[in-house]
């Protein structure tokens, strides 16, 4: 139940924010963003070290971040499945993924973030779509941009938490102070009032509307909030900070990531 909250105002010192939250299981082992790919040195993310992959990569050089959110919808044939953990990579390489032949792989929802907007990419029972993100605040999880994905769970369970933690966090967000993280303040100031919400805004982890989570949905392993990314991009900006979840209450525990 990954999720991603993009914040658009094209007037605003930092046109462009990204919230990204990834969601796994906590057994699935993982090493925290950095130049973790020898062909492709310029590139930043973290590392799935089950696939090799990444859930979220950034391009310095183009100033354009990409995050990968699971989707629903009919399996891509186990006999030609690739991971979608790449999709991130080429998507800031080479400005998408609209090129690709995406049939082997599972249902996903990518977002593309540039200087100047971010796009949506959505793929899943054989169907792509691809839609610009409007000004404003728009919310991505795994049943799509706003929830409005051609192929959407089936389990009213899973949708009730969507829906309750987009609902929740949507309007907090909005009610709170835009962030402008131009300098080099650290992440609490430089991200202001949304720093307490991004970190859980003081819901516990296993609330329906909580962001950051933990939970057992009895199959003996636990899904939670592995980590959050926090972006901001502008014509001359791009500023990462990250932090493993959930993160103290005090603010501590969040990192610059050297671009």
């Amino acid at each position: 139940m990954c999720t991603a909250f993009v914040s658009i105002e094209p007037q605003a010192p930092v046109p462009v924010l990204l919230l990204s939250v990834r969601d796994e299981y906590l057994g699935r082992h993982w090493l925290p963003p950095e130049h973790h790919w020898p062909d492709r040195p310029r590139l930043l993310g973290g590392l799935d070290l089950t696939a090799g992959g990444t859930w979220l990569a950034v391009d310095p050089d183009r100033r354009t971040a990409a995050c990968l959110l699971n989707g629903f919808g009919p399996l891509a044939p186990a006999d030609t499945r690739l991971s979608r953990g790449q999709l991130p990579l080429t998507a800031v390489r080479e400005g998408g993924i609209g090129h690709l032949d995406l049939t082997p792989y599972d249902p996903f929802h990518l977002v593309l973030v540039r200087p100047d907007g971010a796009t949506v990419t959505s793929w899943g029972g054989g169907t792509l779509e691809q839609r610009e993100l409007p000004v404003g605040l728009s919310v991505v999880i795994n049943d799509g941009l706003e929830g409005t994905a051609a192929n959407r769970t089936a389990s009213e369970r899973i949708r009730a938490l969507m829906a309750a933690r987009t609902e929740h966090f949507r309007a907090r967000f909005a009610a709170a102070p835009r962030p402008e993280p131009t300098g080099d303040d650290p992440a609490a100031r430089a991200w202001g009032a949304w720093l307490p919400i991004v970190t859980g805004d003081g819901l516990a982890l296993d609330e329906d509307a909580a962001l950051i989570q933990r939970r057992d949905f009895g199959d003996g392993r636990i899904w939670g909030s592995s980590s959050i990314s926090l972006l901001a991009l502008g014509p001359e900006l791009l500023r990462y900070d990250f932090a493993t979840a959930p993160v103290p209450a005090d603010g501590s525990g969040w990192r610059r990531v050297a671009l």
